[in-house]
């Protein structure tokens, strides 16, 4: 069985979604979900999926318990879903090319620190893009600069206002993050 570990800092749409996604899946499974926040909507949801779940604080993550635990579980992938830290160089060098990324909008552009949620589709407005979208990426050391793995795109229309973006945006994720995961883990 192949052993996803999601990493997420808010309400945990995107990981109930892939948590539902491989819940009857023949060979992989969400076996942990861990937040940044201890009060973050993601843990509720992954308790209420029956999907272990734990927060920890910037000391965890910086001084290695974060490290430590991920070793001891051996994820074969890392999913970053809506996670707002950024991953420190040893667990990166723990676990190459085992660590994705989404992110709302298609890479290059309206990436890196800061470029997260709202803050995006409002910046993606203000500049007058004509479509928006996904990016999945591996992590690397810079924000949102790693190889990209998939992208997907959405028209932006005159009318999009950052909240009707932000649900286009949404619905892209989704439909695809589950399924990009899934061809990962099934490409080993």
């Amino acid at each position: 069985m192949k052993n996803i570990v999601i990493l997420a800092s808010g309400s945990g749409t995107n990981a109930e979604n892939i948590i539902r996604y491989f819940e009857d899946h023949s060979t992989i499974r969400v076996s942990l979900v861990l937040s940044n926040k201890k009060e973050a909507g993601v843990l509720d949801r992954a308790n209420n999926l029956k999907v272990s779940a734990l927060s920890f604080n910037r000391t965890a993550l910086d001084n290695g318990i974060v490290l430590q635990l991920l070793k001891e579980i051996s994820p074969d992938l890392i999913v970053l879903a809506g996670f707002l830290w950024k991953i420190p160089e040893p667990v990166i060098s723990a676990f190459p090319d085992r660590i994705i990324n989404i992110h709302p909008a298609l890479l290059p552009k309206f990436g890196g620190k800061g470029m997260y949620g709202a803050h995006v589709h409002k910046a993606v407005i203000e500049k007058g893009e004509k479509e928006s979208g996904i990016t999945i990426h591996y992590v690397n050391a810079h924000y949102d600069e790693g190889a990209i793995i998939f992208q997907k795109s959405v028209a932006v229309n005159t009318e999009d206002t950052p909240e009707t973006l932000a649900e286009k945006i949404h619905q892209l994720e989704y439909e695809n993050f589950p399924k990009v995961i899934e061809s990962l883990l099934s490409d080993d």
